[in-house]
């Protein structure tokens, strides 16, 4: 009987939850370990909750290991004790030292945007925020520079006019498990052809800050909507609208009310609240004030409209 072949993941979020369900199913490999970060505090009560990806590997019995880091010795010792021949990576938020990735082990990442663009934290969004077209998965294999080792294969998608941070979230999670998939057969077929990437087209997406949240009206409208898009549903973009705080989760640009200073209310319809930009203004549909629950433009003006 040929040997299965002793693979170790490492993920946290949602993301990462198809990919990890696309190695538990795949019969040549034997999942030693799955490595996640340390449960955290969430929610209202606080309460520590385990991450996504370690539910599901304990629902599967797979042994589950939380270290704060992994680089030191005795981190790097455990992760030794496994004697992996494959690491399979996605969105597990911790740098890895070269123990983890080094031959003989096989260390492959799966990552949300088509490689050399977006490299680093938060592709989704940012892709969304540049006003991408496109997006992907690339699967590469890990050297210790950020996200510029050889890319194994891609997989695109679309980025449509109306597309949100937590739809691409979502169709790249089921797109980078099938991309997985595809790597790990060429993998096991001993048929791969790495591609180096094109240092030229290199960007780099930063991880989300505040500043990334707060909608700048002096902006075109066209940008506005892209960071509205690329931040719904969460963490959402923030603004003040007369006396209220709010997140603006859904609005589309409008060509008028050139002319008006930016972020000035420009009144409302039916179904939003009319703002004001650099080239003409943007309708807010959907909205969250603070400490309240989402509702849409309509709701607001009705319940809160004495603020606005």
């Amino acid at each position: 009987m040929t040997r299965r072949v002793r693979t170790v993941f490492a993920g946290t979020p949602d993301f990462a939850v198809p990919s990890l369900q696309a190695l538990l199913e795949r019969p040549e490999l034997e999942l030693v370990a799955v490595y996640t970060q340390p449960d955290r505090p969430a929610g209202r009560g606080r309460q520590l909750q385990a991450s996504p990806v370690k539910r599901v590997a304990m629902a599967a019995g797979v042994p589950v290991e939380q270290p704060e880091r992994v680089t030191p010795m005795e981190a790097q010792a455990t992760f030794a004790a496994y004697a992996p021949d494959l690491l399979v990576v996605a969105a597990y938020g911790l740098m890895l030292p070269p123990s983890f990735i080094d031959p003989p082990i096989t260390a492959l990442n799966v990552h949300a945007s088509l490689l050399p663009r977006w490299r680093g934290a938060a592709p989704i969004q940012r892709a969304i925020m540049a006003g991408d077209t496109r997006s992907g998965i690339s699967i590469m294999r890990v050297v210790l520079k950020l996200d510029a080792g050889p890319v194994w294969l891609t997989r695109e998608c679309p980025i449509d006019p109306t597309t949100t941070g937590g739809e691409l979230h979502d169709t790249l999670a089921a797109l980078g498990a099938l991309a997985l998939d595809e790597a790990i057969a060429r993998y096991l077929a001993g048929d791969i052809v790495e591609a180096p990437q094109d240092e030229a087209g290199v960007t780099y997406a930063a991880k989300l800050g505040p500043a990334d949240r707060i909608i700048d009206w002096q902006r075109t409208a066209r940008e506005i909507d892209c960071q509205v898009r690329a931040l719904a549903p969460a963490p959402g973009a923030q603004t003040r609208l007369g006396g209220l705080e709010v997140k603006v989760l859904a609005g589309h640009p409008r060509a008028d009310g050139r002319g008006a200073a930016a972020g000035a209310l420009l009144g409302h319809e039916d179904d939003s609240i009319l703002v004001a930009t650099a080239d003409g203004c943007y309708a807010i549909t959907e909205l969250q004030p603070a400490g309240k629950q989402r509702m849409s433009a309509r709701a607001l003006r009705h319940g809160y409209g004495q603020h606005l």
